[in-house]
């Protein structure tokens, strides 16, 4: 029986996120996260994967999912993520995940679980239909971040109350193991500016891949000429731009292309109006469509070069999954000694 003790919590930084392979990824995701990690990658440690053990909570289509993965990666790598810098994996490829989420289930409660809105949002009036994997899913996203003990996550308010459910599974396993402070309590990165882009169709609603409406959204394979167009068709009002972001309160179409402009130019969207108040969208629109297609056409071209050479895209992300399986596998191992399992010299 070995007497030797798991490694506590060190206090070193680490910041990790990951994104579905489950449609196509707009401006929404690159101003939220893309861009957001690429920034971070020269702060602290990090770690970025595609989430595919996620995606198929809903069905994917097998033949498709793996190139799916590739254009996740592929914009990742345009948007500036470095992988001699950042940890680029697919999550299905570091079987530490699903072997950690099964211990974390066991210390999960079903009440912690029963609270979970976005479990309610996506079941809707079928419950009883929806997978298990739906239900357990933000167990899995504890595992993903505490395999890694990962300090900090970046997150929007639709994931606020996963990660404060991670936060209160490691403190149970921590507890219940007589391990304080093995798991590190991971904090909320906010996304700040950008984060929430809105639909181009419906200020009020959240820019995204389901929406049915291609309008709706900027893809980054959009080329320049759909770019354009989709700004000129964008809904907004018959009124000028104001000189404050207190009289755009009630315009969320004009609130939403004004945030994207700031956000593109890293700006606030009170600078943004001092440019432009007293113009009308004539004149706003052609502006922040050259903008929008300066910003995202080199992304969509990059992503392009890179899907059109997939097994550039695979050594990226064979190097990567090797890197955090380095990283995950000893906690792994630490947690089956906290636990009690069988091993060699145990």
């Amino acid at each position: 029986m070995t007497d030797q003790t798991p490694a506590p919590y060190t206090g070193s930084q680490r910041v990790l996120s990951g994104v579905q392979p489950s449609g196509a990824l707009h401006l929404g995701n690159y101003l939220g996260a893309l861009v957001k990690f690429a920034r971070l990658q020269h702060e602290i440690e990090t770690f970025i994967f595609v989430a595919d053990l996620h995606a198929i909570t809903a069905w994917q289509e097998p033949a498709k999912l793996a190139d799916q993965v590739r254009e996740i990666a592929a914009a990742y790598l345009a948007s500036g993520l470095d992988p001699a810098k950042a940890t680029i994996f697919p999550q299905s490829a570091v079987g530490a995940h699903a072997e950690l989420a099964w211990v974390l289930n066991c210390v999960a409660r079903l009440g912690w679980l029963d609270r979970m809105t976005q479990f309610k949002e996506k079941s809707g009036q079928h419950k009883e239909r929806a997978s298990v994997g739906l239900y357990t899913y933000p167990v899995l996203q504890a595992a993903d971040i505490l395999i890694y003990k990962a300090t900090q996550v970046p997150v929007g308010e639709d994931q606020r109350q996963h990660l404060e459910l991670t936060r209160d599974i490691a403190q149970k396993f921590n507890h219940d193991f007589g391990a304080e402070n093995f798991f590190p309590l991971p904090e909320a990165l906010t996304q700040g500016p950008g984060a929430r882009v809105m639909s181009l169709r419906d200020g009020s609603a959240k820019m995204s891949k389901s929406d049915p409406s291609d309008n709706s959204r900027l893809n980054l394979l959009d080329g320049v000429d759909a770019i354009a167009q989709k700004i000129r068709k964008a809904k907004t009002d018959a009124a000028p731009l104001p000189e404050t972001i207190h009289e755009l309160a009630d315009r969320p179409e004009a609130l939403n292309l004004v945030g994207i402009y700031a956000a593109l130019e890293d700006r606030t969207p009170a600078e943004v109006l001092v440019e432009f108040a007293g113009q009308g969208f004539g004149a706003f629109k052609p502006k922040l469509a050259d903008l929008a297609a300066a910003r995202l056409g080199p992304v969509g071209d990059e992503m392009r070069r890179l899907l059109g050479d997939p097994a550039e895209i695979d050594r990226v992300l064979a190097a990567g999954a090797e890197r955090a399986r380095a990283a995950a596998e000893p906690t792994l191992a630490e947690v089956k000694q906290l636990v009690g399992f069988w091993g060699p010299g145990r």
